[in-house]
C-alpha cells in the first residue's frame, strides 16, 4: 500500500480554566496534528514514548496516514512531526520507512540517544520491528530519506517502552512474543548498536511449551500485562503487572467470572509489584525477598501480589509514580460489584499495609489515563472521564478500548486520602462534539524529566468505529512556554 505524504493539520481550540496560579488565569490551548490515526495512534501506557523534548522542541510520532474515507482494513504507516514551543509552529508531517499494516500494535516510539540523534521503532508484535535512526540530531528531517536503518534491538517484541536509566544507558522493557510469553528487558550502553539481556527473563506466568499436547480446556494459559518505571537513580525499574487468562478459543467454564456471573471477556485481575536491581539483575518483591527467575503464577501470587482484586478487573495496567517516601504508587482502573461501574484508584504503601482509595468514576477498563506528584507533594491525576459507563461493544474497533469525553484534572494534597476535581481540561463540545479521546500521556525529556503542563493524546469521532481517522493532539497549559 502506497501511502502519501500528509501536510500538517492544526487547529486551535483556546480554553481558559478558571484556575488561580498566583492570581493569574491560566489557559489551554488544544492542537490537533496528523490524519489518517489508526486504532491507538497515540498508545496506551505499556507502549512509550511517542514524545521526546529537546530543547523547545517535542518530537512526536504515531501511527495514521489513511486516507479520507479509509474503511477498518486500510493500512497505516508510522508518522514523525515536529512542535515549536516557543514560535507555536509545527513541521511538515515525514513518513517514516516501516510496513504498512492495520495493526495497532506497529504503532511507533521515539527517544533520544545521548549524541541527540533520534531513534524510532515501529512494526512491533511477536517481530523485530524496524529500527531507524536520525542523519542529523535532534531532528526529524524532512522526508524518509533523512533517516537510516539502525540494528536489530531482538528477534521478537509487543509492547516496546523506552527509558534512559544510570551511566546513561537506554532500557527496553516488552513482551518477548504471544500473549503467554514472557517479559523482560534489554539495556544498551552504546547508543542502541548492541543491547544486552539478563539471563532469565522476568516475569512468565506460564512457561508451557505451546506444543504441550494438552486440549485447550486443560491447558493453563495464564497471562501478563506489564508496566515499568525507572527509579529515581535510574539504577533499577519498578513493574506492575496483572493476570489474564488467555482464553484463545473462548471456552465458556474458562471465560466465566464468577463474581459478575456471566463472560465478561479478557477481563484483566489483580495488581503484583517487582523491582529489578538494573545493575545485578536481581529482582525482588515489595519486602525485598529475592524472587527466582522468571516468576511463575505460583511465585507472583505468593510473593508479588499487592492487590487481590477479586475477580473485579482492568483492561490497561497501571501508571507508576514514585511517592514522597520513595514508594512505588499506582493509579489503576477497575471494575466494581457492577461491571458497568468503574473507579479510578490510587494504590500505595502506608504504614504496613496497601490502602487503595477512589479518585473518581471511571467509564471503560481501557482508560489509559496519567498520574504525577509535584515539588510540593501534591498528586495530579489526568483523567479520561464520560458521564457514566460507556458501553463500546459492537460500536466498532476505534471505540473498542474505550475513551472518555473528557480530560479532568484531579488532585490530592493528602498524600492521596481524599481527592478533589481542579480543572476540566478539555471537553467534546463545540468543535468536537461526538468526539472520543484516548491515552493521555505526559511530555517527558531524553532524561526522563516530565515537561509540565503539556499533555498528548489522541481522539476520534464516536460515530467512526470502524473508520482509523483519529487525530492526535497536543494540550498545552499557558504556563508550559514560559
Amino acid at each position: 500500500m502506497k501511502v502519501k505524504l500528509l501536510f500538517t493539520v492544526i487547529l486551535f481550540c483556546t480554553v481558559c480554566i478558571s484556575c488561580s496560579q498566583n492570581d493569574k488565569k491560566v489557559t489551554y490551548q488544544v492542537i490537533s496534528f496528523g490524519e489518517g490515526g489508526q486504532h491507538k495512534m497515540i498508545y496506551d501506557r505499556r507502549q512509550r514514548p511517542q514524545a521526546v523534548l529537546m530543547g523547545d522542541e517535542i518530537h512526536i510520532v504515531y501511527n495514521g496516514g489513511a486516507p479520507a474515507g479509509a474503511k477498518k482494513t486500510t493500512k497505516t504507516l508510522p508518522h514523525a512531526i515536529t512542535y515549536n514551543l516557543k514560535t507555536g509552529l509545527f513541521s511538515e508531517i515525514v513518513q517514516l520507512p516501516g510496513k504498512a499494516s492495520k495493526d495497532h500494535h506497529f504503532g511507533p516510539i521515539i527517544w533520544a540517544d545521548n549524541n541527540d540523534f533520534l531513534h524510532i521503532l515501529s512494526g512491533c508484535h511477536k517481530t523485530p520491528g524496524t529500527h531507524i535512526i536520525s542523519k542529523t540530531p535532534g531532528s526529524i528531517g524532512s522526508s524518509s530519506g533523512d533517516w537510516e536503518l539502525a540494528p536489530q534491538i531482538a528477534p521478537s517484541l509487543s509492547y516496546p517502552s523506552v527509558s534512559q536509566v544510570f551511566n546513561q544507558q537506554r532500557l527496553i522493557y516488552y513482551r518477548v512474543g504471544e500473549h503467554r510469553s514472557s517479559w523482560t528487558f534489554r539495556i544498551s550502553d552504546d547508543e542502541g548498536n548492541t543491547w544486552q539481556t539478563p539471563e532469565n527473563s522476568i516475569v512468565d506466568l506460564n512457561n508451557m511449551d505451546e506444543l504441550s499436547g494438552l486440549p485447550h480446556e486443560e491447558m493453563d494459559e495464564a497471562s501478563s500485562y506489564h508496566t515499568y518505571l525507572p527509579a529515581k537513580d535510574g539504577k533499577s525499574i519498578h513493574i506492575a503487572f496483572m493476570y489474564y487468562d488467555d482464553n484463545k478459543r473462548n471456552i465458556a467454564a474458562k471465560s466465566y467470572n464468577p463474581l459478575y456471573k456471566r463472560d465478561v471477556g479478557t477481563l484483566k485481575t489483580n495488581l503484583y509489584y517487582v523491582k529489578v536491581d538494573l545493575e545485578t539483575n536481581k529482582v525482588t518483591n515489595f519486602e525485598g525477598d529475592v524472587m527466582e527467575t522468571p516468576i511463575l503464577l505460583e511465585q507472583a501470587n505468593e510473593k508479588c501480589k499487592i492487590w487481590d482484586t477479586n475477580w473485579h478487573g482492568a483492561g490497561v495496567p497501571p501508571d507508576i509514580i514514585i511517592d514522597k517516601n520513595d514508594n512505588p504508587a499506582f493509579l489503576h482502573v477497575l471494575t466494581e460489584e457492577v461491571f458497568e461501574k468503574l473507579n479510578y484508584y490510587y494504590v500505595r504503601w502506608v504504614e504496613d499495609k496497601w490502602e487503595q482509595t477512589v479518585i473518581a468514576p471511571a467509564c471503560h477498563k481501557w482508560n489509559s489515563s496519567h498520574l504525577t506528584i509535584d515539588d510540593k507533594g501534591i498528586l495530579h491525576a489526568y483523567l479520561l472521564m464520560d458521564d457514566g459507563y460507556f458501553e463500546s461493544k459492537g460500536k466498532g474497533l476505534m471505540n473498542n478500548h474505550g475513551g472518555g469525553t473528557s480530560i479532568e484534572e484531579w488532585v490530592s494534597m493528602d498524600d492521596g486520602n481524599t481527592w478533589t476535581k481542579k480543572n476540566t481540561l478539555l471537553s467534546a463540545e463545540g468543535e468536537y462534539e461526538g468526539w472520543r479521546f484516548g491515552n493521555v500521556q505526559p511530555i517527558k525529556t531524553k532524561e526522563g524529566k516530565i515537561k509540565d503542563g503539556v499533555w498528548l493524546f489522541y481522539g476520534w469521532k464516536e460515530k467512526n468505529g470502524d473508520a482509523p481517522q483519529a487525530k492526535a493532539f497536543l494540550l498545552i497549559s499557558s504556563t508550559a512556554k514560559k
